[in-house]
């Protein structure tokens, strides 16, 4: 396994998975849709399944002496590594507009979703989306990309719209504040981000282990 990870991270990935983890930045912009960076970063893991399709990898792999079901895992192993930096980026940044930037004109004014604990728990939700619907939509042919990655784009923009939404309805302000009175509420959404993040996560994983198992390459 650990030889497989290191062919994803050095040889199968493409250098755009690694450069749109910058696009986690975007949570510094005032006055947009910030969720739309986690898009972005999705984005770039896409490029990697493209880039190894077109280069045969995926068939290259699958003919080694190993499980099928291993080929997944490193795969999906390399997606926690590219996301798992991005939200640590999300994380530090949130941080830092929630503690020394909370006072600052283009944040007080901001009538889109501020840098909090919901935003994260937002973030990690998409995650969890694109690791199961387009993933395994992926390894349904282990070759078509385009229709798993549109529904999970289409998905990943409905979740934009909710998040966008809910605290502008009067009595859900809570959800887009920033001040420490506001924390309990929010970290109950974020945990439920984590939540369905790991739901998702593993139940893709174990179903696109099953189904790169029944595929004739």
């Amino acid at each position: 396994m650990k030889n497989l990870l290191y062919k994803e991270l050095k040889l199968a990935a493409s250098p755009l998975s690694y450069f749109f983890i910058l696009f986690a930045f975007m949570t510094m912009i005032p006055g947009y849709p910030i969720l739309v960076g986690v898009f972005f970063v999705c984005f770039g893991i896409f490029h990697t399944f493209q880039s190894a399709r077109e280069n045969n990898d995926t068939i290259y792999t699958a003919l080694l002496p190993i499980k099928k079901r291993d080929v997944v895992s490193a795969r999906y192993f390399f997606i926690l590594a590219i996301e798992g930096t991005a939200f640590f980026l999300d994380v530090i940044l949130t941080l830092l507009r929630m503690l020394f930037l909370q006072d600052a004109v283009a944040y007080t004014n901001n009538m889109m979703m501020n840098a909090n604990f919901v935003y994260l728990g937002y973030v990690l939700i998409i995650y969890g989306v694109f690791n199961y619907f387009f993933v395994t939509g992926f390894y349904k042919t282990a070759y078509a990309i385009g229709k798993p990655f549109l529904f999970f784009g289409i998905l990943s923009f409905v979740i934009v719209g909710i998040g966008e939404t809910f605290h502008h309805i009067p009595g859900c302000i809570w959800m887009n504040a920033t001040e420490p009175e506001q924390l309990a509420g929010q970290l109950f959404i974020f945990v439920i981000g984590v939540i369905l993040c790991m739901v998702l996560t593993m139940m893709g994983w174990k179903k696109s282990q099953k189904l790169f198992e029944t595929i004739d390459l």
